[in-house]
């Protein structure tokens, strides 16, 4: 399949764009997202912190300064989305909105400034079902709890292996639970508490994953990554044990503003919410007794477009889907992969499914510095692959990927950049890393990049030796470069390279 029928195919190009906006208690956001692909693509994300919903639960209404700017942005965000013309959108407003006295005025007068433009206010059920679906797209077959805090609400949903069961909206958003306990964080602690014991259910959790959805849990797990210096700055599947969890949350709670302002990492608009926020993570920590916490940028939004994409489309694999979307706009001939796959199965004839998967995904991905300057090719690939947007990489196979596709172009084994690979991956996984880059590397000097003549050579591994056969009389031969590169995949291996002609 030539690339433009690939790029069809993974649904890519402005033909095929859907906008939404998430109408929160906290703020307001605009996403249009290109194509219908596994993994979102988002071309423009826009926020606007508001406040919507703060002191609702006090006044019962939304917060009156907050409604014109709110209608102000939100008729930016229709402009800006007719412009690029994103269709379907959609408005999805939550929380405050469904429980504000004057929440379906508000509704009302957006509907005016955004003709055509469905406006839906989600109850609880909704909601959570909306941010199941956004997990789940990114997390295929998460076990465990799902919570997602709002500024208004706290969506809680039990997942068991890749579907979701039971599900409550709560009143503990962490501009609520600040609202109720009357800035009092020892207060709010018992309120958590208390609502949170309403729902028996959430002690499934026990030794399972908690996985994490909202601006203000995200910010938390900014401030980790800064205070540990962590070297891959992506929310995005980022991972903390219950303890460093626990900790975490009781250095935010207990924090005066001050102190807050000069930790690393800490957004300046969600200072006066991120105290209720760690309340809030660290009583459902207790409340599910989750093992892990693990960050998820996937949420309500994500789980609309979910809702747009084509059920055969869901059920693709999202690390495979990934490198297929790459190699559709980087590669040069989407037949290679595939052809290298087969070709390299034989250096690792006991691995299981999921590194088989995870080779794929490099074959994929090995020729999209293709069309890079020579001399940067290695360190563009590896920065490429380790911040792509992929939602269903964690950040052990981002490193990976990105490895092994920066040792295909051989690169300086000493440049600085390729450490945050090193740092994030066990030995064992380098040198797995090493042998496919190698391998990968004498792949496309034997074959130029062309399926055909990759078939003309093909590896074996026998004994003590690793043996390179070549089809004689074909395009390929056992040059200097050749030679070399055999030798370099056979050291990898602890092998002795042994080049043969074949009839």
């Amino acid at each position: 399949m030539d690339l433009p029928h690939i790029a069809a195919a993974v649904g890519m190009g402005p033909d095929a764009r859907c906008g939404i906006v998430d109408l929160g208690s906290n703020s307001v956001r605009l996403v249009v997202f290109e194509g219908r692909g596994r993994n979102p693509a988002a071309i423009f994300n826009e926020k606007a912190v508001l406040g919507l919903g703060r002191g609702l639960q006090t006044t019962g209404r939304l917060n009156e300064e907050a409604v014109p700017q709110a209608l102000m942005v939100l008729e930016r965000y229709h402009a800006v989305a007719r412009a690029m013309g994103a269709a379907p959108l959609e408005v999805l407003a939550t929380a405050a909105v469904r429980d504000a006295e004057n929440g379906p005025a508000f509704a009302a007068a957006l509907a005016e400034r955004m003709p055509g433009v469905p406006v839906k206010i989600l109850n609880g059920q909704e909601e959570a079902a909306y941010s199941a679906e956004g997990v789940l797209l990114g997390f295929p077959q998460a076990d465990g709890i799902l919570g997602d805090l709002g500024g208004g609400s706290l969506e809680v949903v039990e997942l068991t292996q890749g579907r979701a069961g039971a599900s409550e909206s709560l009143p503990l958003g962490a501009i609520r639970l600040s609202d109720r306990a009357g800035g009092d964080v020892g207060r709010a602690r018992g309120i958590a508490e208390a609502e949170l014991g309403r729902l028996p259910w959430l002690a499934h959790g026990k030794d399972r994953d908690l996985y994490l959805v909202g601006g203000a849990w995200r910010a938390l797990a900014k401030i980790h990554i800064a205070q540990t210096s962590y070297p891959l700055s992506i929310v995005h599947h980022y991972v903390l044990r219950r303890e460093e969890a626990r900790d975490l949350c009781g250095l935010v709670a207990a924090a005066t503003r001050r102190t807050l302002e000069k930790l690393p990492g800490v957004p300046s608009k969600r200072l006066q919410d991120l105290p209720f926020a760690a309340v809030a993570l660290r009583r459902l920590l207790r409340a599910t007794g989750a093992c892990r916490v693990v960050f998820s940028a996937n949420g309500l939004r994500e789980g609309w477009y979910a809702r747009h994409l084509a059920p055969e489309v869901r059920r693709e694999d999202p690390l495979l889907a990934a490198g297929r979307e790459m190699a559709a706009r980087y590669g040069r001939d989407t037949a290679l992969p595939l052809a290298l796959a087969a070709w390299t199965a034989p250096l690792f004839p006991e691995e299981r499914p999921a590194e088989a998967a995870l080779r794929e995904a490099a074959c994929w991905l090995s020729d999209i510095g293709s069309h890079d300057h020579p001399d940067y090719r290695a360190e563009q690939s590896f920065l490429r692959v380790l911040r792509q947007p992929g939602i269903g990489l964690d950040h052990h196979e981002r490193a990976f990927l990105a490895l092994v596709v920066a040792l295909r172009y051989e690169p300086e084994l000493a440049a600085p950049w390729l450490a945050t690979a090193r740092i994030l991956l066990d030995s064992v996984t380098l040198r797995r890393a090493e042998v496919l880059g190698a391998a990968l590397r004498l792949a496309y000097t034997l074959s130029g990049g062309t399926p055909a003549l990759l078939g003309e050579a093909r590896l074996e591994m026998t004994g003590e030796e690793l043996r390179l056969r070549l089809v004689q009389g074909g395009g390929v031969f056992a040059g200097d470069s050749v030679q070399r590169r055999v030798e370099a995949l056979a050291a990898a291996l602890g092998l002795t390279a042994v080049v043969e002609l074949a009839a």
